[in-house]
């Protein structure tokens, strides 16, 4: 594998490059390689490279950076995390800097080993054998990041464990049934700190005296089982439905490089954002620098410690990337399908392929528009086609689906969706319901928690020099004799723009929208700059006290809008380090230091960034367990006065001809086809 572009992934004989040149700097210690990804190159050397390549003009020179994260241990065993950045075209490290008392993500084979070194403890072992599980159970550690609840030194990485019970061997059986009043706190060396008896009641406290697990929580399999060799047979009543595309599908892609239809981008993917798009173009003008998702955390509601520690940073705690699927077709994704594979490292630095991380594919969404004329009743209609990039993660007990979806009309939609099993905690069977969850099976307490995701859009509307605009709809005034509104029915647009960088909330009853524009270039018909709008998706925001840690940590849920000032590796809403973050290194504080300079500040006709925060406030219902269906969050941008006319005007109109479709005859089987399209 060779790479041709500066936006392409590292290929594994770089990641190899990069620990061969990292490796000798640290000959007497023992190396952990955390990270080996692309060092995107600076935005400004790679707008130049850009601008040439799609001039026809030969791009500039690049060099491939790789940005490296280790774990060095010393001979007194001390544990330091250290960044380098090593210029692979030149052999050399560029930079090297000590992270003191931040941590790296989570690892798998050390939640693995946090597992076994939990289970082997003597302490351990003593508390469950007073649990006196029934015959044949088994206990199942779960080990999660420690959010910072302000109890312990965060300097050194802390690991809760929460247990459960399994009371059958089958080992997809849903664990999450049982959940036992156990808890334990694990070192960084592996050491068990701490075992102690959760509270089972809305007001009781941890505590450590002990009790047998309540053998009348047992509730039938089918009730809280998801996995189809453990209920009842599915139902038959669905026929097959295929996608089938005889002529193959309508884009084509060259590397990362994807056309489809008038659209053109780049396909990223890295450990942390997983997917991430680059260059996108509509018919050969510039819309978007780069699009990703680059946070979401999720914080639980439920006040009794030790609770508050579970508020997970699903990307920058875990990573989007390294949690990927490996997607299979039939399943995850219908239709003709291009996968993407994704480069990782394994802990000695050596190259770690992970299969199937995207997927492409086309997929029908409607219709695109219509119009019948009631004099001649012809109609003329036009069938959506999307394209779809979708990734799926898996962060312990949730799945979420990450897509996004390009149109004909030059509309960009990103959908998230929620699925997977709720994360339970044990509560008495003769308890009533506490305030702040639900209980979905016996003794079995799903708490109210929040999903809160960062969407980070760099946009290159026309060019780089963009401005942010609010426009609000607000009904025109009856009393004023300057305004000519006789009978009251009229209202008109109000717009204003963003001058400094700073956080911004959504107003559904103004209709407040946000618009991207390029103000240098404006729209010769409407007489108005070129523009995009975001259509957010209204979620509420952070419910977590301000003084809280979920707060000080997650400081971009404190608004749906950000608008800062594009700036080298600020891509992270919460800071790039939030594993036991103690807060103050997010988005608002630092627009907060910056305030005081107005050239740093100032936002309008610069190269902005805009960050939308959206999500669910998730309170658990019945329906959710044991497996919940999909909860679905949209979000689009759309040009607004960019074109001339509808873009999506020369899409072909829908025909039988083309669409073969059949008609149902009334016995399940396809018939003769249907009508054909008249007047087109």
């Amino acid at each position: 594998m060779s790479s041709d572009h500066p936006l392409d992934p590292l290929t594994p004989e770089e990641i190899s490059r990069a620990t061969e040149r990292v490796r000798p700097l640290f000959d007497d210690w023992e190396l952990n390689f955390r990270v080996i990804t692309l060092r995107e190159p600076p935005k400004a050397e790679l707008v130049k490279y850009l601008e040439a390549e799609h001039g026809g003009d030969v791009p500039p020179a690049f060099d491939r950076c790789a940005r490296v994260e280790i774990l060095v241990k010393d001979s007194v065993e001390t544990i330091d995390l250290l960044e380098l950045i090593v210029d692979l075209n030149n052999n050399s490290i560029i930079k090297q800097q000590h992270l003191e008392g931040k941590h790296s993500y989570i690892d798998s084979s050390y939640m693995k080993e946090v597992e076994e070194a939990c289970i082997a403890n003597s302490k351990v072992q003593d508390e469950i054998k007073t649990l006196d599980l029934p015959p044949g159970a088994s206990v199942i550690i779960e080990p999660w990041a420690y959010a910072t609840d302000g109890s312990n030194d965060m300097s050194r990485r802390i690991t809760m464990c929460w247990f459960y019970l399994r009371l059958t061997d089958h080992p997809d059986a849903n664990y999450y049934a049982y959940p036992l009043d156990l808890c334990a706190e694990v070192s960084e060396d592996l050491e068990v700190t701490k075992v102690y008896r959760l509270p089972s009641s809305a007001n009781q406290q941890i505590h450590n005296e002990p009790g047998p697990f309540d053998r009348s929580k047992i509730h039938p399999t089918e009730a809280s089982e998801f996995h189809p060799n453990l209920r009842p047979s599915p139902r038959t009543t669905t026929k097959p439905y295929q996608v089938v595309q005889p002529e193959g599908p309508s884009f084509r892609v060259d590397g990362q490089k994807v056309t489809w239809e008038k659209w053109t981008f780049r396909v990223g993917f890295n450990y942390r954002e997983g997917l991430t798009l680059h260059d996108i173009r509509y018919d050969g003008r510039s819309l978007f620098y780069r699009l990703s998702l680059a946070e979401m955390f999720v914080p639980y509601g439920d006040p009794r410690a030790p609770y508050p520690r579970k508020g997970a940073f699903d990307l920058g705690n875990d990573g989007a990337g390294i949690n990927a699927n490996n997607l299979q077709l039939g399943c995850d994704c219908l239709g003709t399908i291009k996968y993407f594979d994704g480069w990782h490292n394994t802990s000695s630095g050596l190259p770690l392929r992970l299969p199937n991380v995207i997927c492409l594919h086309e997929q029908d969404d409607g219709i695109l528009w219509k119009h019948t004329n009631f004099r001649t009743g012809h109609a003329v209609v036009t069938r959506s086609r999307i394209l779809v990039l979708q990734t799926i993660i898996t962060v312990s007990n949730y799945e979420y689906i990450f897509a996004f979806h390009f149109g004909q009309d030059a509309s960009i939609n990103y959908e998230v969706r929620a699925t997977g099993i709720l994360s339970t905690v044990p509560i008495a069977l003769d308890e009533p319901k506490p305030p702040f969850g639900t209980i979905v099976a016996p003794g079995v307490l799903a708490p109210y928690h929040q999903h809160l995701f960062c969407l980070r859009i760099d946009p290159a509307i026309d060019g780089h020099r963009n401005s942010i605009a609010i426009e609000e709809s607000h009904a025109m005034r009856i009393d004023d004799a300057n305004v000519h509104n006789p009978f009251g029915v009229g209202y008109e647009t109000r717009t204003s723009y963003i001058e400094r960088e700073g956080g911004f909330d959504l107003d559904v009853t103004k209709n407040r929208v946000f618009k991207i524009v390029n103000e240098a270039n404006i729209n010769p018909m409407t007489q108005t700059p070129v523009a995009f709008k975001l259509l957010p998706s209204y979620s509420q925001m952070l419910l977590a006290h301000p003084s809280s840690f979920h707060a000080k940590r997650s400081e971009y849920g404190q608004h749906a809008v950000w608008v800062t000032k594009y700036r080298e590796d600020e891509m992270f809403p919460s800071g790039r380090y939030t594993m036991q973050s103690m807060g103050g290194e997010g988005i608002a504080s630092a627009i907060e230091k910056r305030a005081g300079d107005e050239k740093e500040a100032r936002i309008r006709n610069e190269d902005v960034v805009v960050w939308h925060t959206f999500g669910s406030t998730h309170n658990p219902r019945i329906e959710d367990w044991p497996v919940m269906p999909c909860e679905k969050m949209v979000i689009g941008l759309k040009p607004v006065n960019f074109f001339g006319e509808n873009p999506g005007l020369d899409v072909a109109p829908s025909t039988q001809e083309v669409n073969k479709s059949v008609l149902f005859d009334g016995k399940g089987d396809g018939g003769e086809a249907c009508c054909q399209t008249s007047g087109a």
